[in-house]
């Protein structure tokens, strides 16, 4: 269950802070091939004086840290990182070159959803995913991916 926990020197109204969780879900749910609705995304509003980058001298930053499971490529994880940081540019206002994004990798056993979320079939290690060797490459279809070729066959 992925989660995604922006810091930041700010502090922002309820409904950017809404509409950004959803910008951000959706690029993590496109990038990752997964679905949205399993992404949860927290806003630490820290406030002036709450978030440096110690460069040359301490100036205002923000860091985004990202709970993934174990196993996406380095150019994936490259490729959301900076679509993550595209989308609180343009949302927030904040500078490129100030705000950092970071992986922390889980094995999908460390990821325990509610109770609801195993009624509905997923499953947090992986477990429901169909792996296939694609150009010697080992490719998975994902939850929404199977959803969908389901829909199709039906």
């Amino acid at each position: 269950m992925p989660y995604l926990q922006l810091d930041i020197p700010n502090r922002y109204p309820v409904d950017v802070k809404r509409d950004l969780a959803r910008r951000l879900s959706d690029a993590f749910a496109h990038i990752m091939q997964t679905t949205p609705d399993l992404v949860t995304v927290a806003f630490r509003e820290l406030g002036e004086g709450g978030v440096w980058w110690c460069g040359a001298g301490p100036e205002p930053a923000a860091l985004l840290s990202c709970d993934i499971r174990r196993g996406r490529s380095r150019e994936q994880r490259a490729e959301l990182a900076q679509a993550l940081i595209d989308i609180c540019v343009e949302t927030l206002g904040l500078r490129s070159d100030r705000l950092v994004v970071e992986f922390t990798q889980h094995t999908g056993d460390e990821m325990y959803p509610s109770r609801t979320w195993l009624e509905r079939g997923v499953d947090p290690s992986g477990g429901n995913d169909i792996r296939i060797p694609i150009n010697g490459d080992d490719q998975r279809l994902t939850h929404a991916q199977i959803a969908s070729a389901n829909e199709v066959i039906e």
